[in-house]
């Protein structure tokens, strides 16, 4: 059974070859992409039993998307099959830089009627996490409901929530109702993982002690966690708080999903009983290696490619030099 588990769309993604304008690309590569299935895979790789409750067509994206997370060693039990929606699909658009545009074709996708009913109890009996995006409660009625689901789940059994609010405004029928709809389940978690600028938009601030005071006020108990990008992450927990800081990079050749293996890290820490500072260095250390990979789950670290980077870092902190691991 699954030490953590997490619900959502994952998609097919379509990636130019080229960095141009999308209306210019010719060729693209195929790949997947969904924040809750990035996490699954991100955790299946540094050795954790992971689950991922979702919807899919029947249809060959749909099988593919399958294969693939259930080839990373995530367990997809509750992935059931729809036989009238099909799967989502988005394209990336790369014109200059590291910048990425994103255009999705998901509205009336399998995944927007995902069901509570599928959410089995006893799946969840083992389970030391669960991990709720906000991007799923946005996709429908439905999705919204089985949010509530896992929330309502995670507390008859005791199971902490970890909540990212991936803010997707575009899938929101208007701002305010995407901030007290986050800004609610936020105050029902237990460990809230936010980016700087989604705590602006959540919070009016871009201050990340401001934004961890925000949610400390409604609940005094919760662990903020605010990501820093390249300076790295500030948190906030009943005892303690502080920045830790990331680990720099000769190149960013994709910065989406880095806040994906962030909680994948992050929680690989936390499942071994690592304090938050450790935890929050493992969880910068698995952005940073991710953002030089172009795709979503590509550049995931495994355990010995992510402790190496830490130690040599660390080494050359101390003036040292550590020598390279064969991966």
């Amino acid at each position: 059974m699954p030490e953590v588990i997490t619900a959502g769309e994952t998609m097919i993604i379509l990636n130019p070859d080229q960095s141009v304008p999308l209306e210019y690309a010719h060729s693209f590569t195929k790949q997947i992409g969904g924040a809750e299935s990035n996490v699954a895979v991100g955790l299946s790789r540094l050795g954790h039993r992971a689950g991922w409750i979702s919807r899919i067509g029947n249809d060959p994206f749909g099988n593919y998307v399958r294969q693939v997370i259930r080839g990373e060693g995530v367990d997809t039990s509750l992935v059931s099959v729809d036989h009238e929606a099909p799967t989502g699909v988005f394209f990336k658009e790369r014109k200059s830089g590291n910048a990425v545009n994103v255009y999705y074709y998901r509205a009336g996708s399998a995944a927007s009627r995902l069901d509570k009913s599928l959410l089995d109890r006893s799946y969840f009996k083992e389970a030391r996490y669960v991990l709720v995006s906000g991007i799923l409660p946005a996709l429908s009625e439905s999705c919204s409901e089985v949010t509530e689901e896992l929330l309502k789940i995670s507390r008859e059994q005791n199971i902490p929530v970890v909540f990212d609010p991936n803010i997707r405004l575009k899938l929101w029928p208007d701002r305010q109702e995407a901030v007290t709809r986050l800004n609610h389940i936020a105050e029902r978690s237990d460990i809230i993982l936010i980016g700087q600028t989604e705590g602006w938009q959540l919070t009016g601030s871009y201050d990340e002690e401001e934004i961890a005071a925000f949610y400390r006020k409604k609940n005094p108990e919760v662990t903020v966690i605010v990501k820093l990008g390249a300076k790295g992450a500030y948190f906030s927990t009943p005892e303690e708080s502080g920045t830790v800081p990331g680990y720099p990079v000769s190149e960013v050749i994709d910065p989406i999903g880095a806040g994906d293996a962030f909680a994948a890290g992050f929680l690989s820490a936390c499942l071994k009983n690592a304090g938050m500072k450790e935890a929050v260095k493992y969880g910068n250390a698995a952005g940073a290696v991710t953002v030089q990979v172009s795709g979503d789950i590509e550049g995931f670290p495994r355990e010995a490619e992510l402790d190496a980077m830490i130690r040599q870092a660390e080494a050359e902190t101390e003036g040292t030099v550590v020598e390279e691991v064969n991966r």
